[in-house]
């Protein structure tokens, strides 16, 4: 998967929205097995989702086209099988698994993907697995999980106000996200630690409350995560504002870049700019930074 800034979820049950939510201006899509659909129609949404998939496997190589990820029900429900037996087709990016906790399980899923792509002609390895983090235990054990697959990509941590890993924790919810501060920042230092994978934050509920929106984000973009879920469009402007870079950030990084690489050219790595150091590590940062902008110029 690329960067993802942002993920709009769709239910798997409403063709209408999976069909406009393929045609938005987002990273990529999150067509849900899970909470938005009702028990007696998993199977049913398990067959609209594949059709989905398929029909875009048709121009998955388009570079407008988001990203396809599929969030399954948690191992615990006795569907999550199915759901990969269900999905797991051409065109499929990644799989998204709900209130990931154990190693175990995600080697099961890995297993399960192997045999699947054989069966169906899928490159070995191609489909992806991002974890959801959504509860105590999923939480202690985010490294583990992360290196229980070389497919795990992605880690999506719930931070939703009343969400499962607030309703797991029993703690309180605010704006301020002092609540949730050590579970996110955990998950987030896993993530690097682990390796190459995007760690993404959660949905934020509240759909009329923009500032809000903006203000959460912009603490979990401090705190290093390069994007979040969403649950519906009117969402992406704020999001796409607040994991930035910002275009005073981008002016000035890539004039570190600039301004170290022709130092380096003449045989120094370490400079002053501003009254400021430059040296390798500043100059790597700069260039994660501008590496962030959506759309580069």
């Amino acid at each position: 998967m690329r960067l993802i800034k942002t993920a709009l979820f769709a239910p798997g049950v409403n063709a209408k929205v999976m069909s406009k939510a393929m045609t938005s201006k987002v990273d990529a899509v999150i067509l849900d097995l899970e909470d938005s659909v009702p028990l007696a129609s998993k199977q049913q949404a398990r067959e609209m989702v594949r059709e989905v998939i398929s029909a875009a496997a048709s121009t998955m190589d388009h570079p407008e086209q988001p990203g396809i990820m599929v969030r399954t029900n948690a191992m615990d429900t006795g569907l999550l099988e199915d759901d990969i037996r269900g999905v797991a087709v051409p065109g499929l990016d990644m799989l998204l698994i709900a209130k990931a906790e154990n190693v175990a399980d995600i080697q099961a899923i890995s297993k399960q993907l192997d045999v699947l792509e054989k069966e169906r002609g899928i490159a070995a390895g191609r489909i992806e697995l991002g974890l959801q983090i959504e509860t105590a235990l999923g939480v202690y054990n985010c490294f583990q999980l992360i290196k229980a697959s070389p497919r795990v990509t992605l880690t999506c941590i719930g931070t939703a106000q009343d969400g499962d890993l607030q309703n797991d924790l029993a703690c309180a919810w605010s704006i301020e996200g002092i609540e949730l501060l050590y579970a996110r920042s955990k998950v987030l230092l896993d993530s690097r630690a682990a390796g190459k994978v995007i760690p993404i934050d959660g949905v934020f509920a509240n759909l009329n409350d923009d500032d809000a929106l903006f203000k959460d984000s912009s603490l979990s973009a401090r705190l290093g995560y390069v994007g979040r879920t969403i649950i519906h469009p009117k969402q992406i402007d704020a999001v796409e504002r607040a994991y930035g870079p910002s275009p005073a950030e981008l002016v000035y990084y890539r004039r570190v870049i600039e301004v170290f690489e022709e130092a380096e050219q003449k045989g120094v790595a370490a400079i002053q700019m501003d009254d400021k150091l430059i040296d390798y590590a500043m100059y790597r940062q700069a260039k994660r930074i501008v590496s962030l902008e959506k759309n580069p110029s």
